[in-house]
């Protein structure tokens, strides 16, 4: 009886097993495969579609080139998109944006002009960039730092929040601008980058203006601070109660000097697109600033600067020794200078007819 016992258990299980087991494991594998096959296919799906709709917006973008401009075939090259690496145009993408540099020479006003500039919606002109000297140790150091202004990605108070339209920096020719020439007239060209001219005509006015400039910034008149350009009647009369003495032997070399340097800056940069203006001229005649605004391209705005002029009135008194300086002038060819503050001087002798035409484009 245990036999027959132990036999039909036995049996039993081996009859079982082939019957159910395999059955319900099989059925168990096919759902556990069903599920994860969707799950994965669900997984893929998901991202081939998201690949497929990120490459579809990017060649959207791409294949979606800005409308072209409105302008003269001769401006194609100066009319630039920028791609900044450091943010988004976003709606400002397709706003053509022009590139400038004002070149000048210390005290000729060039302060007082770029914030004419930057009193522009549109304008961003970025301060003496190069007066740092390690950014023109070299063509390679000049080259990039204008790179990156001129790609927008130089961020400074002059920064817009409004679309950038013209893009610049101020430059002084002992800054680089001279010793590099060469090169930097092939990136201008390259890059379609327009020079502003910014001299000043009555030089021995210059002349008191650096000396003066000079004194403070070891006196510091201002309460212990120097400033090289003030916003108040005041602060001017401060700063302007300082006379210099100004070396009446060297007085005429001097201005030869500088006027030399002006005719070399303006032959080496003739190939350029460049306009010429002089201080004197845009203090006299502020529509002169509309033309600056038309050579930029730029829609016309009033502008104004908070600067208040320091020197003012008759030169001689801020002259410590006036009957020196006089002296000097008188019967010279800058004899002008004594007594006129905006009037039309003769121009320096050796300038092409282009160069002495005031606020003439060069196309």
């Amino acid at each position: 009886m245990a036999d027959d016992l132990s036999f039909f258990s036995k049996d039993s299980f081996i009859l079982k097993l082939p019957k159910k087991s395999p059955l319900v494991l099989r059925m168990v594998v096919l759902l556990f495969v069903m599920v994860c096959g969707v799950y994965i296919f669900s997984i893929c799906l998901k991202q081939i579609s998201t690949s497929s709709t990120s490459e579809f917006l990017n060649i959207g973008v791409i294949q979606k080139p800005c409308p072209e401009p409105n302008i003269e075939p001769w401006e194609i090259p100066y009319v630039h998109y920028p791609n900044p690496k450091t943010f988004s145009r976003a709606e400002c993408a397709c706003n053509p944006v022009r590139y400038f540099a004002i070149m000048s020479m210390q005290r000729s006003g060039s302060g007082w002009f770029e914030t004419l500039l930057n009193n522009h919606t549109n304008i961003s002109s970025n301060g003496e960039i190069f007066s740092v000297k390690v950014r023109r140790t070299n063509v390679s150091t000049i080259v990039e730092t204008l790179d990156k202004v001129y790609n927008l990605d130089w961020f400074t108070s002059a920064s817009k929040n409004e679309c950038t339209a013209a893009v610049g920096l101020k430059w002084m020719l002992n800054q680089g601008l001279m010793q590099y020439h060469k090169e930097i007239v092939e990136y201008f060209n390259a890059r379609g980058v327009s020079a502003i001219f910014l001299f000043r005509r009555n030089l021995l006015r210059r002349m008191i203006s650096i000396l003066a400039n000079s004194y403070d910034q070891n006196a510091k008149l201002l309460n212990g601070t120097h400033k090289s350009h003030v916003h108040s009647p005041l602060e001017a009369d401060i700063l302007a109660s300082y006379k210099p003495v100004i070396n009446a032997t060297l007085l005429v070399p001097n201005i030869r000097e500088v006027e030399e340097t002006t005719k070399k800056a303006l032959e080496y940069f003739k190939s350029t697109r460049h306009i010429i203006l002089y201080y004197e001229d845009v203090v006299k005649n502020r529509t002169k600033l509309a033309e600056v605004q038309e050579f930029l391209k730029v829609p016309k705005r009033e502008l104004s600067s908070r600067q208040v002029k320091i020197h003012k009135g008759s030169l001689s008194k801020h002259i410590q020794n006036w009957n020196d300086v006089e002296k000097a002038l008188n019967g010279t060819q800058y004899e002008s200078y004594l007594y006129g503050d905006y009037r039309r001087t003769q121009e320096p002798t050796g300038w092409g007819t282009h160069q002495a035409t005031l606020l003439k484009f060069w196309l």
